[in-house]
């Protein structure tokens, strides 16, 4: 099988969701760097710039050449969108690591290594008695849509 374009198109969906119509979808139409860049905007203001400088790539999706640099274009573009002045550029950095493809199992693993995480985990006796809408609730994060 001869796989040509079509290897680039799945990273593609990240930085230009709506130029895809094959992926097209109504709830997602941000590229990531603007994601990004909302939700540290919605961040303190004395946390934004160290925030800029120190974001973390993680999963496998993450492992696609050139995600990293890609992703740190839009941020320090976006900086100065909404006023027109000419803030201080915005040192935008983004980490990776040799072992980022595993670092949401790592996560995840030391999560559930936690005796916390048994207070807010939901049981199979809980799934069957309320169904799967309980997957909707988690005490964690609060009621999810």
């Amino acid at each position: 099988m001869r796989v040509g374009y079509e290897r680039f198109l799945g990273p593609e969906i990240f930085f230009h969701p709506m130029y895809e119509p094959i992926f097209a979808n109504p709830d997602f139409t941000q590229p990531i760097s603007e994601v990004v860049d909302e939700v540290i905007q919605n961040c303190p203001i004395d946390v934004r710039r160290p925030l800029y400088k120190n974001i973390v790539l993680s999963g496998g999706s993450t492992m696609f050449r050139d995600f990293g640099p890609s992703s740190a274009e839009g941020p320090e573009e976006d900086s100065g969108r909404q006023t027109e002045t000419h803030p201080k550029p915005i040192d935008v950095q983004v980490i990776t690591h040799h072992m980022q493809r595993y670092a949401v199992w790592f996560g995840g693993s030391m999560l559930a290594s936690t005796p916390e995480f048994y207070q807010v985990c939901h049981t199979k006796k809980d799934y069957e008695e309320i169904g799967p809408s309980i997957c909707r609730h988690n005490p964690v994060f609060g009621v999810m849509s």
